[in-house]
């Protein structure tokens, strides 16, 4: 089977070759750790390692905990981290100075048995979900055991596994531990026809991770920077994506007529997208500062166009909205962490990525979940004026998201039992 799915890859990367040399030249993409993409990784701190894994940056936030309390648990075993995309590998050479880093290897047969011998893993923990068929096999034939932690499944999902339903439950049950957030994805697995005996609910841990306190110090600092007054009003659209954008500064410049004290931040979710935004705000003419290159950051609008620090940047919001939800191709993104700091949290109609989040946020009257950009204006417009029902709102997202705590530990706990029970706890 290896063998189709190298002459797969290879017809693919081969098609799409073209389209990936102009976006490397355009964006500086897909250029870095390629030797170790396509060939496999050649060196290794350590042999008998746990690899940790996580796409990009939303998942190396999630390890950041996790790996903090394996190491304090398990501290005579050494760990690694992988990572997909160049933000990803970035913001886990910040999180994890002192571990070692590297690229996931491509699904090439050749690669990810490489990687297996360099590493010699003792354990394979993937953070919610990278599953490639050459890669599993790989791992079931050098008998490394494997685990996906904070598992989901969207609808979307389900649906294209149900298509493939055969190739889908061979996928899911050559994964030792599937540790899901909710009783509802855990349902979908075993709709698939995954073994039961593999599959437990943990609770989310990105509910574990987020900062709380408005007066950390990562936070502290932005305030400071941004110059952030008491009597501001700051709105942060954080993880937008076209138009989200342009929708959201449309709003600002409306609203900021009757009230001059609001003041906007921006962050786009993409990278290579800040520039775009930057051309948008410089044509519509408002007064801006980019927060990677001006100086003078106190004006009416910051574009954040920097990795890593929409985290400690919602604790300024007073009014949070999590793009990526307004166009129905994206499915959301992450609106914990604004919720933990007490932000009075919107979004829009399309979260299928954060669907049991969203759900449970609302039923707890803890945010609020807006049809379209009509909705979006009026509902920032009544916070503005309506303070108690703005700290009633922000007050409720900050105790929900304390109630919700505890899944890293239980996640530990069940990798725990794993190792001890393939007796892999010895170094």
């Amino acid at each position: 089977m290896s063998w189709l799915l190298d002459s797969v890859y290879l017809f693919v990367l081969s098609f799409l070759s073209p389209w990936l040399i102009y976006r490397a030249l355009r964006t500086g993409r897909y250029r870095r750790g390629v030797r170790d993409k396509l060939f496999g990784l050649r060196e290794s701190p350590s042999g008998g390692v746990v690899w940790f894994h996580g796409v990009s940056v939303g998942e190396i936030h999630l390890l950041r905990q996790v790996i903090a309390a394996f190491r304090r648990r398990y501290p005579d075993v050494p760990c690694v981290l992988s990572t997909t995309t160049d933000t990803g590998y970035d913001e886990a050479r910040r999180c994890f100075p002192d571990l070692f880093v590297f690229h996931y290897p491509f699904d090439f047969s050749w690669a990810v048995r490489r990687s297996l011998r360099t590493l010699a893993p003792r354990l394979i923990v993937l953070a919610e979900a990278e599953l490639w068929p050459n890669f599993l096999m790989a791992a079931r034939q050098q008998d490394v055991p494997l685990a996906v932690i904070n598992g989901r499944i969207s609808p979307r999902s389900l649906k294209r596994y149900q298509w493939i339903k055969p190739l889908s439950r061979w996928l899911f049950n050559q994964v030792d531990l599937l540790l899901m957030q909710t009783e509802d994805y855990a349902r979908a697995l075993r709709l698939l026809g995954v073994s039961s005996d593999r599959i437990a609910v943990t609770g989310n841990i990105k509910f574990d991770g987020v900062l709380t306190d408005r007066g950390n110090p990562r936070t502290l600092s932005l305030r400071n920077m941004l110059k952030v007054k008491e009597e501001e009003f700051i709105w942060i659209a954080g993880s937008t994506q076209a138009p989200e954008e342009e929708i959201v500064l449309d709003i600002w410049r409306k609203l900021r007529r009757d009230h001059p004290n609001l003041r906007l931040f921006l962050v786009p979710r993409h990278k290579e997208r800040f520039d775009e935004v930057a051309q948008l705000l410089a044509q519509a003419g408002v007064d801006f500062a980019r927060r990677s290159r001006d100086a003078n950051l106190d004006r009416p609008v910051v574009l954040v166009d920097t990795i890593g620090e929409l985290g400690p940047l919602w604790g300024l919001a007073d009014v949070a909205f999590v793009g990526g939800s307004l166009d129905g191709r994206r499915g959301g993104q992450n609106m914990i962490e604004p919720a933990a700091f007490g932000a009075a949290v919107m979004f829009g109609p399309h979260v299928w990525n954060f669907a049991d989040t969203a759900a449970r946020l609302i039923d707890a009257h803890a945010a609020w979940q807006i049809a379209d950009a009509e909705q979006l204006e009026a509902a920032v417009r009544l916070l503005l004026e309506d303070t108690e029902e703005r700290h009633r709102l922000g007050a409720a997202a900050h105790a929900f998201v304390q109630r919700q705590q505890g899944a890293t530990e239980q996640t530990l706990a069940l990798l725990g039992e794993l190792l001890k029970k393939r007796q892999l706890l010895a170094a």
